[in-house]
Formats: structure tokens, C-alpha cells, sequence
């Protein structure tokens, strides 16, 4: 019996899949656990306007990062920092401050998280910082470190 998965099911199939199942399986627990519905045309129709929805969603998303990234590129972001006299700033850079600074100087939003910064940063200087947007999707962006 083939069945249209509503959730992830363990070692059966993820959500929106069309599985081949024995009957017994969907009809005694899968069906009554609302984990999947049964194949018919209606709901298989259902299934193929899912799909492109969401298609059309991801498209637009790699889009729009598509877009972020390349504004990232476009110049380097600076940072402000406060220093000794000898140039060495008092602390280190975070990824807290990059995400800020990216914000108020270009005007996007992102996570501190998806940042990751390949070395400590003591002095003032450029450096490069790597952002993951997901979906195999990431840019590595310059930023400057400057005195304040």
C-alpha cells in the first residue's frame, strides 16, 4: 500500500514522501497516528502543489541570500575597537561585534552564530570572517579592525 508520510517516521521516510508500506503497517498505526495518509489521487495532488511550494519558497530564499551575499562583498564592514598604544586592542573581536557591526552598516540581520572567525583578533588590522547561511549556502567577508 503506498502512503504519503504527514511527519518523519524512523526508518521509514520523511515528511512529504511517498512510501510503499504493508498494509497492516498503515492502516493499523500509521493512518490512526496521523503519521501518514493514504495515496489516493486527491491527496497525491495535494502532495505535488506541496512540493512545489515549497520549490518555489527555497527559490525565492536562495534569492534573497543570494542577494545578502553579495552586498557582504561589496565592502568591508569596520569595526571599532580600543586600543593600547602599541595598536593591540584590549580584548579580542567577537562574533557578537561582527554581527552588529553588519547590521548597522548594511542593514541585515544575522545570527551570531553562523559566524566564525578563523583566528583570534588582538590587533588592528583586515581580517576574514566566514558567515554559513545554510542549505550549502556561505560567503567569507572582510572586516577591518580600527582603532576607536
Amino acid at each position: 500500500m503506498q502512503v504519503i508520510l504527514i511527519q518523519d517516521v524512523d526508518n521509514l521516510g520523511g515528511r512529504n514522501e511517498l512510501v510503499t508500506v504493508k498494509n497492516g503497517y498503515a492502516r493499523n498505526y500509521l493512518i490512526p497516528q496521523k503519521f501518514a495518509v493514504e495515496a489516493n489521487p486527491s491527496n497525491l495532488k495535494q502532495l505535488e502543489e506541496q512540493l512545489k511550494v515549497k520549490a518555489k519558497k527555497e527559490a525565492a530564499m536562495l534569492a534573497e541570500i543570494n542577494k545578502v551575499i553579495e552586498v557582504l562583498k561589496s565592502s568591508a564592514v569596520k569595526l571599532g575597537a580600543k586600543t593600547g598604544t602599541s595598536g593591540k586592542i584590549f580584548g579580542a573581536v567577537t562574533s557578537l561585534q561582527i554581527s552588529r557591526a553588519i547590521r548597522d552598516q548594511k542593514g541585515y540581520e544575522i545570527d551570531r552564530k553562523r559566524i566564525t572567525i578563523s583566528e583570534e583578533i588582538k590587533e588592528l588590522g583586515t581580517y576574514k570572517a566566514t558567515i554559513d547561511f545554510g542549505n550549502g549556502k556561505g560567503t567569507e567577508i572582510d572586516f577591518e579592525v580600527v582603532a576607536e
